[in-house]
Parts: structure tokens; sequence; C-alpha cells
């Protein structure tokens, strides 16, 4: 062999020599060495892994271990906040893990002693393996065979955590040194500590630093004291079986060790720790699967926004959701609701109020059942049920909107009959018999069924369904003859919302229970701040709200009188299996519904003027406390027959 050959093979091993000194394996394999103390049985252990395709055979396969680069836009699964409209906490939403994430200065100091005393006290000064202790394990391990004794760095128990699987191998052990070592080559330690004490489980399905701190002791990661810091350290080896909820002597135990530990590291005092013993711990209580503060409410904040951004960002995306609902005026709504259900005086399963500020169309409340704990269905929102008569205004707004009728147009309220898919459909008046030539205004007011019939052929049934679109209803609708009469399933809130446009004199937005949402940084992803559009022409609708005033004032409707300009209209079904209440001031649009769930008839000759109306009464008293009274404006022209 040439000289020239042999000093180009000899290059060649120096250059494998000098990238192989700087790499993982090779730190990794230095460290075991140190440990073993160079010693010749030490190298010999070593020497044979290597040659028996250990270690070689790893080397190779860490190129396809994952690239600790993504970190870097990491983005761990964290629980999803509901607050009312005031802030007060409603509901945490999360799928297996319930984490808040928190910035590593939003964390008690005394935590990140206490945590570091106990998994890794030499983490700001190795580079993301401890040498002393991995040639300690290594050689513990491998005398007895099996991983008896770990000694995983912080750094590498977050490698674990995030990309390895948990069998016990020295393939794992090897490669959660090599992915830390890595880890540390690009972040700096104060990230990958935070990355680390969001990241970790501390039982009870809390993860991260600051669900543990305020499941464990009711209070941010930020105000732990010493005492609490460390036994919430001594939990990390083993959450549940240390856990004060489960054991709250062997709590107490891992507590005092993290103590001595802080103050033979010299990082507390003798008194310090002393102090911290005696110190009472208040244990809270799981925070992880508690009930709503508002069920029904927070059931249908989680559908509006698993529509909006789908289920698996709702459960893991830490969203920050405000909604349009006040925690004690709903409180107050459901209890009202209930009381008036006991005190109605004919049997009925069910009532179920929906209410919407017209200014904002921000939904105020909604009541779906009378016990939510014996019934879940949420019918403010879920069951479409025939408003009857409280569908009129749709029609008779059309009817205005034409340019052809006024309020004191005539109508004819006489016979008559419609050739129907099914034959012959002839409308009848509730409670027989017909008035003839009649206004507008007596016909609505007095819900007469033939003139609203007749009126909605007029002006076309496509036209009301377009109108009831425009006002936001989005259930099934059909250009039926007995459409004018509600002969089709519509819920309350969707009665509530399209009244509101009404009473908004025609200014319209989409219907909404929540206000705005935000990531867990506070930056804005959803923004429902009104954005109102004039929908309805405003003289047709002054006229329609001036007569559904009427309705209240002298019509089917008195009983919901209460004692300021209000509009509404009365609705109630052939046999009366659903009555209605919908009505509205400038500030506040209800429905009532009130029915049974098997569509069974409430008989003792039930109306919506007669049961709902006041039902509706005593919610708006109680809504409209100490708001000032408000008009709605009047028709620019109001012609006089």
């Amino acid at each position: 062999m040439s000289s020239s050959t042999v000093q180009q093979k000899q290059q060649k091993q120096q250059k494998q020599d000098k990238n192989s000194a700087s790499s993982p394996v090779f730190q990794f394999v230095q460290g075991v060495a140190q440990v073993t103390g160079g010693t010749v049985l030490g190298i010999t252990m070593l020497t044979s892994s290597l040659f028996a395709g250990g270690l070689v055979g790893l080397a190779t396969s860490f190129r396809n271990l994952p690239d600790v680069r993504v970190l870097r836009g990491y983005v761990p699964t964290e629980t999803t906040y509901i607050y009312d409209i005031k802030g007060k906490h409603l509901a945490s939403i999360h799928g297996e893990a319930n984490r808040e994430v928190v910035k590593l200065d939003q964390i008690s100091p005394q935590l990140k002693r206490a945590v570091l005393a106990m998994e890794d006290s030499r983490f700001y000064y190795h580079q993301g393996i401890n040498p002393n202790s991995i040639g300690r394990a290594f050689k513990a391990n491998w005398e007895s065979g099996s991983v008896v004794e770990g000694a995983s760095t912080l750094t590498m128990q977050l490698v674990k955590n995030l990309f390895l699987s948990r069998e016990r191998k020295f393939s794992r052990k090897i490669a959660e040194a090599v992915l830390a070592i890595r880890v540390e080559q690009i972040f700096e330690k104060d990230q990958i500590l935070e990355m680390y004490l969001n990241q970790i489980y501390w039982g009870h399905n809390n993860y991260g630093i600051q669900t543990a701190s305020e499941s464990f002791f009711a209070k941010s990661a930020s105000e732990l004291t010493l005492a609490e810091s460390a036994m919430l350290a001594g939990l990390i080896q083993s959450p549940e079986e240390y856990s004060p909820f489960a054991n709250y002597p062997k709590a107490k135990e891992r507590q005092s060790i993290a103590l001595t530990r802080m103050r033979e590291l010299g990082w507390i005092s003798a008194e310090e720790e002393a102090a911290a013993r005696k110190q009472p711990l208040g244990i809270g209580k799981s925070t992880s699967w508690q009930v709503s503060e508002l069920p029904s409410i927070t059931e249908a904040v989680v559908a509006e926004l698993n529509e909006q951004f789908g289920k698996d960002t709702v459960q893991k995306g830490g969203m920050r959701v405000q909604t349009t609902i006040d925690y004690n005026f709903q409180k107050r709504s459901e209890e009202l609701v209930a009381r008036a259900h006991r005190n109605l005086g004919i049997y009925a399963d069910q009532v179920a109020l929906a209410a919407v500020d017209p200014r904002t169309h921000f939904v105020k409340t909604l009541v779906g059942s009378v016990n939510y704990e014996k019934s879940q269905f949420n019918r403010a929102i879920q069951s479409r049920r025939q408003p009857g008569s409280s569908f009129k205004p749709f029609v008779y707004y059309a009817a205005f909107a034409t340019g052809k009728y006024t309020p004191y147009s005539t109508v004819m309220d006489t016979p008559v009959s419609y050739r129907d898919g099914s034959g012959y459909y002839s409308p009848r008046n509730y409670g027989g018999g017909y008035s003839g030539a009649v206004t507008i205004h007596t016909a609505l007011t007095q819900s007469l069924n033939v003139p609203a019939v007749k009126l909605g052929k007029k002006v076309g049934l496509d036209k009301v369904i377009e109108i009831c679109r425009t006002l936001g209803i989005k259930s099934p609708l059909e250009p039926v003859t007995s459409l004018p009469l509600g002969a089709i399933g519509l819920t309350p809130l969707e009665m509530a919302g399209a009244f509101a446009t009404f009473a908004n004199n025609g200014w319209h937005s989409d219907p909404t229970i929540i206000v705005r949402v935000t990531d867990s940084e506070g930056n804005i992803i959803l923004d429902n701040t009104p954005k109102p559009k004039l929908v309805l022409d405003q003289w047709s609708v002054a006229s329609l709200n001036h007569t559904l005033i009427g309705v209240i004032n002298g019509g089917t409707g008195k009983r919901a009188y209460i004692g300021r300009q209000a509009a509404g209209k009365t609705g109630t079904t052939s046999s009366e299996r659903d009555v209605w209440f919908v009505g509205y001031v400038p500030q506040m649009s209800t429905a009532v519904w009130i029915g049974n769930d098997d569509y069974r008839p409430l008989g003792g000759g039930a109306t919506g003027g007669g049961y709902a109306a006041p039902v509706w009464r005593q919610f708006m008293y109680m809504a409209l406390e100490g708001q000032q009274k408000e008009y709605f404006p009047l028709p620019s022209k109001y012609p006089r027959p």
C-alpha cells in the first residue's frame, strides 16, 4: 500500500473521530466511561456492547429519531375555558389532557426550585445528560440485566413525554439521551424548563403546573408557597400514588423529602424548611371533570364552537370563550321557569324560554327545560315545535312590505277552501265562526286564522319563507297553504331572534351566544361584535310593531301586559299541543313555549294567551327591572280607513 493511500486513510479516520467526538452518542459514551473511572472493566464492558451491535446499531438508527426543532412551533394540547359575559368561569372543556399553559415567569420560584431539587438539581449545568447519573444507572442496569435505575435529566423526561414510548429498554434510554442533547443545543434552559412544567402529568387528569396548582390548592401557579411547591414536586415520580387526594400522609412524606433535598442543596435555610413543614395545607378538589356552572349554556356554546372550529380544536385548542350570558341572570331565569311550571294549572311536561337583546342579537338566556338534572334536552335550541299563530307576524310583515297593505287595509274573514296536495284545505278560526270584513289590525290582534291564510296566498308563500330566512330562521320551511298558521317546526331561539329584528326596527345580526373567542395568548380568533344590517323595510316594521302592540293592549295577549310599550303574538296549535307567546320591547325579545314532549294535548282550553303569556310577563318584569321605558318608532304615514 502506498504512503499516500495510508495518509488518506489516516486523514479520513481523524475526520470520523472528530465528528464522533462531537456527536450525542460520543458524549453519552464518554459520560459512562467517566463514571466507570476509565477502568479496564468499564471500558471492556462498553466495548463489548459496542461490538455486540448495541450502541453502534443504535447510532445508525438515531438518524430516524424525531427532529426536535419541531418544538419551536410546538403548542401542547390545552383546555378551553368558557366564561360568562362578566368573566365568571363557567366550564372547562378538554379531551384527555386538562392543561393551561403559562409562562415561566408566571410560576412560583419556589415551585421551580422544588422541582429541580427532586428531578434534576444540575439542570443548569449539564448539556442534556448528567454523565455521573447515567454512568451509575448504566452500570446498575447492566448488572441486573434490566432497567432498575433511572438517570433521566429533566430534559430527557421532556423528550420522553413528547417523542418516545414508555417501554423500559436500553434503546429508549439512549434515544432519550441523544434527543435531550439535541434539545439543549437548540433551546435555552428557561425555555426547556417552561416546556417541562407545562407538559408533565401531575395526576387526576391535570397536565401542566397551572391546572395542578388550581386543582390541588385552588390557586394560580404564581401563588404557590414553599410548602405547596414541595408537595407538588414530590408528586412527579408517581402522581396518582402520591396524590394528597388519595393518600395525604404519603404526600406529606414526599413533601418532606423535597424540603430536605432543597436544604441540602443550600437552596433554602433550615428555618425555611421547618416553617414549610408546619404550614397547614388547604387541599382543594380535582378540577378536571367538574360539572359546568351552567350546563345547558355550556352545551349550547360548545355546539356553536364545534360548528365554527371543529370538536378537536375546541377540546385541545386552549380557547378563552366569553359568552353573552350573565350567570346570575341565567340562574334567575331558570328559577323563574321552574316556578312558573309548578304554577301553570295544567299538566305540561316542559316550559322553554329564549331571550335575545335586539340591539346586539346577543342571546341573554336559554332555558331548555324545567329541571336540567332530570332532562338535559335543550328545547330552547333543539326542539322544533309548531309556533301556531305566533308565526303570523311574518305573513303580515310580508303584506306590508308589498306596499299594497296597511294595518287598516280590509281583509275578508269568510269561508274559503284551497286545493292542497292531499285534497282541499279549509282554514278555520279558533273557536269557529267568521267576522266578515275586518282590518288587518283587527285580524292580527284577534288572531283570526282565515285572513292570515288568504293574505299569505296573495303575497306568496315563497316570499314569506324568504323573509323568514332573512330573519335568521334555518329550520325547514315548505310553502304549504297552512304555513301562515305556523304548521311547521321552529325553535324558541329562532322565534326570539327573528322577532328581535322587528324590535330593532329592521336591523339584524345573527343571534349568537358567544361574544368573543381568543387563544391562550390573547389573540382574537372569533369576534362577534355586532355588525347589524338593515334587512327590513322600516315603515313596514313600524306598522307591524304598532299592530302587535294591540295584541297585548287589547287582543289575545292581554295577560302579557307589563306596564310599558310591548309588542307580541300568541300562538296555539291545533289540538292544543303547543302554546306560545313571543313578544318584545326595544331591549329584549323573548319566546316562551309550553308543551309535552310526546305531543300529548295540553287540554283544558289551553292557549298561548292564557298560559304562555303570563310566563312571558313574569320573565319580562324580572329582565327589565331597573331599565327605562323605551318606545318603537311610529310609521311615517299611518293611513286611516
